[in-house]
């Protein structure tokens, strides 16, 4: 069982700053990709950024220069640093995890949070 606790999200105003983070807990013997996914109001869910086990990153286009995301592997978390923040930034803001969860297994699976509700008002 593998379990991912967001935190972070809340109301700021535009071109403020916000720090979601997302811990993994569980039967877990290695973690590949990490990502945060969005899904705005009325919209589909969305990749705003990943991070692979090696560092490796990549970034929606929209989001580029102004998030970034990192991860602490010994702690099995992954972070989105969220600056200059604007009103169509805002959404449900889900964790995912690549994960392998089996024992001498190299077959990975993706593991979801609850998501964590981020806000930015004109």
């Amino acid at each position: 069982q593998v379990q991912l606790v967001e935190s972070g999200g809340g109301l700021v105003q535009a071109g403020g700053s916000l720090r979601l983070s997302c811990a993994a807990s569980g039967r877990i013997f290695s973690i590949n990709a990490m990502a945060w996914y969005r899904q705005p109001p009325g919209k589909q869910r969305e990749l705003v950024a990943a991070i692979t086990s090696g560092g490796s990153t990549n970034y929606a286009d929209s989001v580029k220069g102004r998030f970034t995301i990192y991860r602490d592997n010994a702690k099995n978390t992954v972070y989105l640093q969220m600056n200059s923040l604007k009103p169509e930034n805002t959404a449900i803001y889900y964790c995912m995890i690549t994960a392998v969860v089996e024992l001498n297994s190299k077959r990975s699976m993706n593991f979801w949070g609850k998501g964590t509700l981020v806000t930015v008002s004109s």
